[in-house]
């Protein structure tokens, strides 16, 4: 079914990127590779290396569903394919799903903290 207007065509665009994102993080291989892209860009030959059980195939499936999901910036150098880790996504789903549940939590936890000291 089409959204109706532009409105809930963007909602649904939403929608179907947060889809990716979590597709995306539910695998350990794929967050292991988000792992390692935390220190700096990598190569395929270097992503490759950190995952020694997996064929270079599987790990370049791997990275094509990261890159769907806008987790990696991919930067092509003559053959040489560099894998950045974008954070944008990562951060959409922690201020649509995580920052608004955890606020009460810090608040009860600060009020805890200052009722101890007293």
């Amino acid at each position: 079914m089409k959204p109706k207007n532009q409105v809930a065509a963007r909602r649904s665009g939403k929608v179907e990127r947060d889809d990716h994102v979590f597709k995306a993080l539910a695998n350990t291989d794929r967050r292991r590779i988000l792992d390692a892209l935390r220190k700096g860009p990598l190569n395929t030959g270097e992503i490759c290396a950190l995952l020694p059980k997996l064929d270079r195939c599987t790990v370049m499936l791997h990275l094509r569903v990261l890159d769907q999901s806008e987790l990696i910036i991919v930067k092509r150098e003559g053959r040489c394919r560099w894998n950045y880790l974008n954070i944008a996504p990562i951060q959409g789903i922690y201020s649509r799903w995580i920052k608004d549940f955890a606020a009460p939590s810090a608040a009860a936890l600060h009020r805890l903290k200052v009722t101890m000291e007293k």
